[in-house]
């Protein structure tokens, strides 16, 4: 079984402080939401483990964002609608200066992903900071996945998934020209949350299931340094363009007063063709690796007989 690392000393102070906060506010809103549930899976729900992972966690980029794994024990628990007031807690607090990316999920699913050796999960149990645990109950051992079967599961991530990413992005072009502006840019939000999922799946075998944009843009660029830059945000309204396109996914269908110009289009056609193609050129590298990795294991066996 797998024992997690509790200490925070390579941190500063401030940055222990932004954890402890978070901690609170995390274990604060659960009780909050828990309170007025009458569901029995309510009654008996339970935060398990807080974990710290990313960048943030092993101190070598302590300004990026702060990534947590909230471990629950049961899976209706994981629902992203139970952590609504959490993550806008979070995300208004003054005393969290820095952007916080929250993960919920069931402690079964966790353990099961860790056993087949899902490289995300595995990252996580050996490399996170458990910042709160409700007993001492270890996560699963990692397995590991073939090289040829990992190489076989990248291929068909990216098949499905980059394909999507293409026919979104042909749907916002189609949909910006026929002047439906806000179809435009629900079509311009899936192409870019396939595209940051394509990433992240032939890479690590794991995407959350999040439309939040800015979520999986912040996984994505940790795992691809060539993912960054891709929005230019160094002009205000580059900013405001983009979190546009993030709130499209439903604020673009059932908001009456959404409003999108076609300037702003244009920006994020351009830019998500951009994404796009950048998100190509790394699973390709990735594919190629993994075939070179899993034809020369397969010598290496052949060569054993």
């Amino acid at each position: 079984m797998l024992l997690m690392r509790t200490s925070l000393d390579h941190l500063a102070p401030i940055e222990q402080q932004q954890l402890r906060r978070v901690l609170q506010i995390i274990l604060e809103e659960f009780d909050d939401a828990l309170k007025a549930g009458e569901a029995d899976f309510k009654k008996r729900g339970r935060i398990l483990k807080i974990i710290a992972f990313g960048p943030y966690a092993r101190g070598n980029f302590p300004n990026a964002s702060i990534d947590i794994l909230v471990i629950v024990n049961n899976k209706k628990l994981a629902d992203l609608s139970c952590w609504n007031r959490a993550n806008d807690r979070l995300t208004r607090d003054v005393e969290i200066e820095t952007p916080i990316r929250m993960l919920v999920h069931a402690l079964r699913d966790i353990n099961s992903d860790l056993q087949r050796g899902r490289h995300f999960f595995v990252e996580i149990a050996s490399e996170g900071i458990a910042l709160y645990e409700l007993d001492n109950e270890p996560l699963a051992p990692p397995g590991k996945i073939p090289s040829h079967m990992a190489a076989r599961i990248a291929l068909k991530y990216f098949e499905r998934h980059a394909s999507l990413a293409v026919k979104f992005l042909k749907g916002g072009k189609f949909y910006r020209d026929e002047g439906d502006y806000n179809e435009a840019a629900f079509m311009l939000h899936q192409s870019i949350e396939q595209a940051y999922a394509t990433c992240l799946l032939v890479l690590t075998n794991y995407s959350p299931a999040s439309h939040n944009l800015r979520v999986l843009r912040g996984l994505a660029e940790q795992r691809a340094e060539a993912l960054e830059g891709v929005w230019h945000e160094d002009r205000e309204c580059f900013v405001v363009w983009f979190d546009l396109v993030n709130g499209a996914y439903v604020r673009s269908r059932y908001s009456l007063d959404y409003q999108i110009s076609r300037e702003a289009l244009d920006w994020l056609v351009h830019r998500t063709t951009e994404l796009v193609s950048r998100v190509q050129t790394v699973s390709d590298a990735h594919l190629k690796q993994c075939s070179q990795l899993s034809e020369g294991m397969s010598n290496a066996d052949e060569a054993c007989r």
